[in-house]
């Protein structure tokens, strides 16, 4: 007896064809610079942009091993797509993700304890931070290898980069050098409270504030181009 239409389409396995492929172009990577920047842009991970970003050492060392968790645990995600039930994607997630966790804490520990004791809980921390669990999410598990690993590799430069622009900011005014490097003379008198957690919050809100103005300058500059466009049109 021939199957019913209907019987045959419950039977049919899913597909994600609710979640269109992205193409991979520049922006792909670059807006995870500014369009989609995790800190200036989504306000994101401030628990260690504010608690390691005391050096310029520091902010590195965690925003590099923020980036290969982010890079490592995006690719493993969308290669698995399609084998992890909905139901426990959560769960599976955060387990892709402490697994690469592990690996960083481990391996600062045999590059340099000194790096590790800077950082202390900061690198388990890693497992909740809500940028490596949103894009796996939000991303790696509805888009192919090749655009989530750029995509994971610009929001993991765009995490850096913010964590290096408080961090400069802060040693140099916090302890007059840079990467440890003195940069003034002995008559420098070192702003101490930037290197204590009220001088994260300054210098995260100056940062802030110029990304915002920089953002906000563009947006008026496109509109008064559509808009002088519009008029010769």
């Amino acid at each position: 007896m021939a199957e019913s239409p209907n019987r045959s389409a419950s039977v049919r396995p899913p597909t994600l064809a609710l979640n269109p492929q992205e193409t991979l172009t520049a922006d792909t990577f670059i807006r995870g610079l500014w369009k989609e920047n995790p800190v200036f842009v989504m306000l994101l991970g401030m628990c260690p942009v504010l608690a390691v970003t005391n050096t310029s050492i520091n902010a590195l060392g965690m925003g590099l091993a923020t980036t290969f968790v982010l890079v490592g645990s995006g690719v493993l995600v969308s290669l698995l797509r399609n084998w992890i039930p909905k139901q426990v994607r959560i769960a599976s997630y955060i387990v892709i993700i402490a697994t690469f966790v592990t690996v960083v804490d481990y391996g600062i520990q045999a590059i340099s304890l000194e790096l590790y004791a800077a950082l202390g809980a900061f690198i388990q921390l890693i497992v909740v931070n809500c940028v490596i669990l949103g894009r796996a999410e939000a991303y790696a598990s509805k888009q192919r290898l090749h655009t989530t690993l750029i995509n994971s590799l610009g929001m993991g430069a765009g995490f850096t980069l913010a964590l290096l622009s408080l961090g400069t900011v802060r040693e140099i005014l916090g302890n007059g050098s840079l990467f440890g490097v003195p940069l003034f003379g002995e008559s420098f008198q070192p702003w101490v409270i930037m290197v204590l957690p009220p001088g994260g919050f300054f210098v995260l809100g100056t940062w802030l504030l110029l990304f915002n103005w920089l953002r906000l300058r563009k947006e008026r500059k496109a509109m008064q181009q559509s808009g002088v466009a519009a008029n010769a049109g």
